[in-house]
């Protein structure tokens, strides 16, 4: 037993050493992208540190608008944690090679994006101190009956599942041993359900609720899934075409060229959903028509929302555009251009563009235009920047894995197994 713990204890000292090796070791692009980021999130922190002290009236929220900035980037965030699985669906189930080489980059963001939305919600909470309310034994979680509880659950059992997968996958890898395929495998096509699951559960939060015309609507969850298979895999093609050139990471073309084309379908069915959506509150004319007379086109003066939503239209036809047409989508240049469209489009539409008019006009008739304040963008900042930092960690850990730099001394050399 003594000798096993002693093993133990110089296999994980290996490894601290080693992971700090390859982690805080680059060059000068890597340290000031670094320094930046950590700038942010100190300036993020001490704005945060300064709302806690203050309480939530230093936000621009109020009665009337009670969620706003943070809960729009939640709600965005969990989308492109849910993306993941157009990774694992291809690679696993109909064993597409090049995917499954970066499927772990996807798992990596799913935890990464359900992190944030997590601290999306945390800086949210006008009294944090009293989150343990809802913890099963010392508060109540009033499951099954709160569909919040069982988001709570679903973000916390996919973050959980992810940590398990990429965690047991990297540590075989360090001990060059193959990961048990009986373990993995079940693990991995339970993370498919799981993903559509939080947000499904997601947009349950919004759609249950009857006196917010503009969320009370069944085809609520299909947009939020819609949506979130076009934001989360523009990001992830982004994301690899900087690994190719900044990590000197192998992404073949094929695997990013095969995302491109799920996005072009994803977009066309989001598309086609919210014209639905729009079709039936114009048409019916009903006074539920109000939040959405509001966003698209002001109400009784008040028109913060417009030029944003349009915004957001034009950049989502735009982008749909670019990925639909073989010779746009298959051109780096105009791909990435869609990709960026497609990321800010869905991110104002999926946003402000969603949690504002829900709130507008409120249950009285009254109208509170809410526009984030500056504390709550440079807060919202710290938490992307946070996000960002920890993505790169993560994910040079795992390049240094696949290369063989991170390895325990006593490994044997990998021989990857491509079917």
């Amino acid at each position: 037993m003594k000798l096993a713990v002693e093993h133990l204890k110089i296999a994980l000292r290996h490894f601290v050493t080693g992971l700090f090796a390859v982690l805080f070791a680059g060059g000068k692009v890597f340290y000031a992208w670094m320094i930046f980021l950590t700038l942010i999130i100190v300036t993020g922190l001490a704005t945060y540190t300064w709302q806690l002290k203050h309480g939530m009236a230093v936000t621009s929220m109020n009665d009337q608008v009670s969620w706003g900035f943070y809960i729009s980037n939640f709600t965005f965030l969990v989308g492109v944690a849910a993306a993941a699985v157009l990774l694992v669906i291809p690679a696993y189930l109909y064993h597409f090679k090049s995917i499954k080489k970066i499927v772990a980059f996807g798992e990596l963001l799913a935890v990464t994006a359900v992190s944030m939305a997590m601290l999306f919600v945390l800086v949210d909470l006008g009294r944090p101190d009293r989150f343990w309310h809802i913890l099963p034994g010392l508060g109540r979680l009033n499951f099954p009956s709160s569909i919040l509880a069982w988001d709570i659950l679903a973000l916390n059992g996919y973050l959980l599942l992810n940590l398990t997968i990429t965690s047991y996958t990297g540590g075989c890898t360090y001990f060059g041993k193959d990961p048990d395929k009986r373990l993995v495998i079940p693990l991995i096509l339970l993370s498919i359900p799981w993903a559509i699951g939080i947000h499904t559960v997601t947009a349950y939060l919004y759609n249950g609720l009857p006196a917010r015309p503009f969320w009370n609507a069944s085809i609520l969850a299909p947009r939020f899934l819609a949506s979130a298979f076009c934001a989360g895999p523009a990001l992830m093609i982004i994301i690899f075409q900087v690994l190719r050139k900044v990590m000197n990471f192998k992404v073949q073309d094929q695997a990013i060229f095969k995302l491109a084309e799920i996005v072009a379908y994803a977009m066309a069915i989001n598309l086609f959903l919210m014209f639905a959506e729009i079709f039936k509150e114009y048409y019916s004319g009903t006074v539920h028509l109000a939040p959405l007379q509001y966003l698209y086109e002001g109400l009784h003066g008040h028109h913060r929302l417009v030029p944003w939503i349009w915004t957001a239209m034009v950049f989502n036809t735009v982008g749909f555009i670019l990925f639909l047409l073989p010779n746009t989508r298959e051109r780096f240049f105009s791909l990435n251009i869609g990709c960026l469209l497609i990321f800010v489009g869905i991110w104002i539409e999926k946003g402000l563009g969603l949690i504002v008019p829900g709130f507008i006009p409120d249950t009285l008739h009254e109208i509170y235009e809410y526009s984030p304040s500056l504390r709550e963008v440079t807060v919202g900042l710290g938490i992307w920047a946070l996000g960002c930092l920890i993505y790169t960690l993560a994910v040079r850990m795992v390049i240094a894995l696949d290369t063989g730099r991170l390895r325990h001394p006593g490994a044997p050399v990998m021989i990857h197994d491509d079917e």
